[in-house]
C-alpha cells in the first residue's frame, strides 16, 4: 500500500487551493475527486467548456476558478479525477474506486473538502418530471451548454436563484417568472447585519445587479407562500397561493448545506448545530482541525461561506497540514496564515446578512401528502405519524420507515426529515442527533471490496 503525507478529498475551490499551497510547502500530496474534471460545483467546467464572456453574470467567479485549476495543475500535487472515496479507516487508510478498481493509500494527514449540496425543497409534485434544482440546471448549462426551453419558473430563495436567472437572461432565455418564497419582512430584520456585510460590498452589489437585470427585463417576480407543482405524468403548471400558471420546467432552490456524509461516518468527529443555516457541520478550529487528530476540513463542507472563503480555508488548512507534517513550525504557520485568516474573515462578513435574508423554509408548511424521502417514497404525514408512535430522531425513523436508507443515503432528504421531526416533536432541531452514516458512503461493487482482500 502506498503512503502519502497528505491526502486531499475534493477538487473544488478549497481542495484546489489546498493542493497548490501544499505543493508550495514541499508536500507530496494526493488529491482525489469523483468528477472527471476539477472545479467542484461552483467552478465546474471552467477549465473546459464553460467560459462566460467578460461582464456576464458569474464571469468573475469563473475566472477565479480557472486560476485555481491552473495553479493546482501546475503544482506537484498528484490530482486524480474519477476517483470516488468511499471509506476512511481509523488508522488513516483511505479507500477509493477509480476505473472500476478499488485502491488504497495510507495518509498521514487527511484534508476533506467535500463542498456542499443543494437543500431539498419538498413541495407537492416536486418529484414530477419537469421539476429539478436550480443547481442541477446550472450544472447542465456549465457542462453541456443546455438551457431551459418553454415556460420556465424559478422558485425559492437565495443568491444562486437570482444568479442563474440572470445567466439565463444573458444567454437569451427569458424565464416565465420568479416565485420568491423568502419570508416577508426579513429585510428589516437583516438590517443589523448590514454594517458588517459592507466589509465586502462586492457581494451586495452583485446580488443587487442580478435582481436589477431581472426586474429591468420585466420578468414577473411573485411573492408566495404555498407553491405546488401540477401535473399527472409530468409538470404542466404550478400553483402559487392558489393561482395557477402554465409551466414546462420548475427550478427549485432553498440554499445549500455542508456535505458531511464522510465526516459523520467517522467515530469521534464531533458535529455542531448551525442555527443560522439550520444544519449540522463538523466542529472546527480556525485552522480546519476537527476533533480527530490529523483530520482537517476546509471549504463549504465545514460551513457555508462561498467560493472565495472556501479557497482561503483550503490554503489555511494546507498550512496546518504542513505543521502536522513538520514542514512548518507554529510560528511559521502563523506568519503565513495570519493574512489569510484576515482575508477569510472579510469574505465571510456578508454571511450574517444572507442568513437573515434567506433562512431555510419552514417544514411546518409541508403538507402531509408531500413526499420528503424520494428514494423510499415517504411522505411528511408518515414521518409525523412515526413521531406520534415514538420515533425520537432521524436515526430511529430509519427503523420505522426506511427514510434516508435509499440510494441517496440521506444526502437529499436528511435535512428535511430532521427539520420535520423537530417540528413534529416540538423540540429544538439541535436536540436531535444528526443522521448517522457509515462506510461505504458511495455505491461500490462487492467485487471491488473483495479484491482488497487479496492485497
Amino acid at each position: 500500500m502506498r503512503e502519502v503525507p497528505l491526502l486531499i478529498l475534493g477538487a473544488g475551490p478549497a481542495g484546489l487551493a489546498a493542493a497548490a499551497e501544499a505543493a508550495a510547502q514541499g508536500i507530496a500530496a494526493l488529491l482525489l475527486d469523483e468528477n472527471p474534471a476539477p472545479g467542484g460545483q461552483v467552478h465546474r467546467a471552467v477549465g473546459g467548456f464553460y467560459r462566460p464572456a467578460p461582464g456576464a453574470p458569474g464571469a468573475d467567479q469563473a475566472a477565479e476558478g480557472l486560476a485555481l485549476i491552473q495553479a493546482a495543475a501546475a503544482s506537484s500535487t498528484e490530482c486524480r479525477y474519477g476517483a470516488t472515496l468511499w471509506a476512511i479507516q481509523e488508522d488513516g487508510v483511505v479507500t477509493w474506486s477509480e476505473g472500476g478498481q478499488a485502491q488504497q493509500a495510507l495518509a498521514s494527514v487527511l484534508l476533506l473538502c467535500p463542498g456542499a449540496t443543494e437543500r431539498a425543497m419538498p413541495i407537492p409534485g416536486w418529484t414530477l418530471p419537469g421539476v429539478m434544482g436550480v443547481g442541477a440546471a446550472q450544472i447542465l448549462m456549465k457542462t453541456a451548454g443546455m438551457l431551459p426551453d418553454g415556460k420556465t419558473w424559478l422558485a425559492g430563495q437565495g443568491p444562486l436563484l437570482w444568479l442563474y436567472a440572470a445567466q439565463l437572461l444573458d444567454k437569451g432565455v427569458r424565464p416565465a417568472g420568479i416565485v420568491d418564497l423568502s419570508p416577508p419582512g426579513l429585510p428589516w430584520r437583516a438590517l443589523p447585519h448590514l454594517p458588517l456585510a459592507l466589509r465586502a460590498p462586492g457581494y451586495l452589489a452583485k446580488g443587487a445587479g442580478w435582481m436589477w437585470r431581472i426586474r429591468r427585463a420585466g420578468i414577473p417576480v411573485i411573492r408566495g407562500r404555498a407553491l405546488a407543482a401540477l401535473g399527472r405524468d409530468r409538470l404542466t403548471g404550478i400553483s402559487i397561493d392558489g393561482r395557477e400558471f402554465g409551466a414546462d420546467l420548475l427550478l427549485l432552490h432553498d440554499g445549500v448545506v455542508p456535505n458531511t456524509q464522510v465526516t459523520r461516518a467517522l467515530p469521534g468527529c464531533a458535529h455542531a448545530w448551525d442555527s443560522a443555516q439550520m444544519c449540522f457541520r463538523p466542529v472546527l478550529d480556525e485552522w480546519g482541525n476537527t476533533t480527530l487528530k490529523g483530520l482537517l476540513v476546509a471549504g463549504d463542507g465545514g460551513g457555508i461561506g462561498g467560493a472565495r472563503a472556501a479557497a482561503l480555508s483550503g490554503r489555511i488548512a494546507a498550512l496546518e497540514a504542513a505543521r502536522w507534517l513538520g514542514r512548518l513550525t507554529v510560528e511559521q504557520r502563523d506568519a503565513l496564515g495570519g493574512p489569510l485568516l484576515h482575508k477569510r474573515s472579510a469574505e465571510l462578513a456578508p454571511r450574517g446578512l444572507l442568513d437573515a435574508l434567506y433562512p431555510p423554509l419552514p417544514m411546518a408548511r409541508v403538507a402531509d401528502d408531500t413526499l420528503v424521502c424520494r428514494c423510499e417514497e415517504i411522505t411528511a404525514g408518515r414521518v409525523r405519524a412515526a413521531v406520534a408512535l415514538g420515533a425520537q430522531g432521524p436515526n430511529q425513523i430509519k427503523a420505522f420507515l426506511r427514510a434516508g436508507m435509499g440510494p441517496c443515503q440521506g444526502r437529499v432528504c436528511g435535512p428535511a426529515v430532521h427539520a420535520l421531526m423537530a417540528e413534529a416533536r416540538g423540540v429544538a432541531p439541535e436536540s436531535l442527533e444528526p443522521l448517522r452514516t457509515r462506510f461505504p458512503t458511495k455505491p461500490v461493487t462487492v467485487g471491488e471490496i473483495a479484491a482488497l482482500a487479496g492485497e
